[in-house]
């Protein structure tokens, strides 16, 4: 099959690159702002998601089998809300599998835990434009798979890399006690993303981890895997800010009942 993965130079697309490339799949991977590593087996293409033009000419031109958008900027509508729709458009109209990735962020916070049934009630921004696009996407290209996950870990991810600031005191900041979500490693979510790519799975699918943790809990975790000091700068996301969710459940039993990829919780991938 022939695999196009959106956002391919992030966290989660490079892993993504990694694994597909072991499976002998035939990779296009697109870049906006990072500068991409060269790879024999992948080939790189500019794109620009905000532009329906580049992207409905990508698509039409290259007609791949199946789609991974892993693109996300928190703080740009265009590329996070409508950017989707665009993709789900140009892979409607060539018949591409489209797995989009989405987020806990869509949720409040408000229900004790949340499963592939529960509605989008977001309390930020970036919440509501995942929410937007899982809409939009689902409205243009019914069959696409649409796959909310959590708190990324692994291979240094943003998170660890400032826990590990954090315990050495080379940044200043605290980790919340009451901001609780349920981190996936980004190894397990990858897998769990190309598996998605069989036609078949469509629809909503929750990828994140069994173990619901504050971040706090979960630096003193990372730190003590790493060797580093535990005794973290605390404090509570309700009293300082910024406004959003705190306990984010994300329950992917239903899911994880479908794929061979385990999705293992932070305690057990941290120990």
């Amino acid at each position: 099959m022939t695999l196009l993965i959106v956002g391919a130079t992030g966290h989660l697309g490079s892993q993504l690159l990694t694994q597909a490339t072991r499976t002998g799949r035939t990779v296009t991977a697109t870049h906006h702002r990072r500068t991409p590593t060269h790879h024999p087996h992948i080939h790189w293409t500019p794109l620009d998601l905000r532009s329906p033009h580049q992207v409905h000419t990508l698509i039409t031109t290259l007609r791949p089998t199946a789609i991974i958008n892993a693109a996300s900027r928190p703080h740009d509508w265009p590329t996070t809300a409508q950017g989707p729709g665009h993709l789900a458009r140009a892979a409607a109209t060539t018949g591409a599998h489209l797995v989009h990735v989405s987020s806990d962020a869509v949720f409040s916070g408000h229900a004790p835990s949340y499963d592939e049934t529960a509605h989008p009630d977001p309390l930020t921004p970036y919440g509501a434009a995942k929410a937007a696009a899982e809409t939009v996407v689902t409205a243009l290209h019914p069959t696409t798979a649409i796959a909310r996950t959590s708190l990324i870990l692994g291979d240094d991810s943003p998170h660890e890399h400032r826990v590990r600031d954090l315990a050495n005191g080379t940044t200043t900041g605290a980790l919340f006690t009451d901001d609780l979500r349920c981190p996936v490693h980004v190894h397990d979510l990858a897998a769990a993303l190309l598996e998605l790519t069989d036609p078949a799975h469509t629809g909503i699918h929750h990828l994140a981890g069994p173990h619901a943790l504050s971040r706090h809990e979960l630096g003193v975790l990372i730190a003590r895997h790493r060797g580093l000091p535990t005794t973290l700068p605390r404090t509570r996301r309700a009293e300082v800010g910024p406004p959003g969710p705190l306990e984010i459940r994300l329950d992917s039993t239903r899911t994880q009942r479908r794929l061979t990829t385990t999705l293992r919780g932070a305690r057990d991938f941290l120990t």
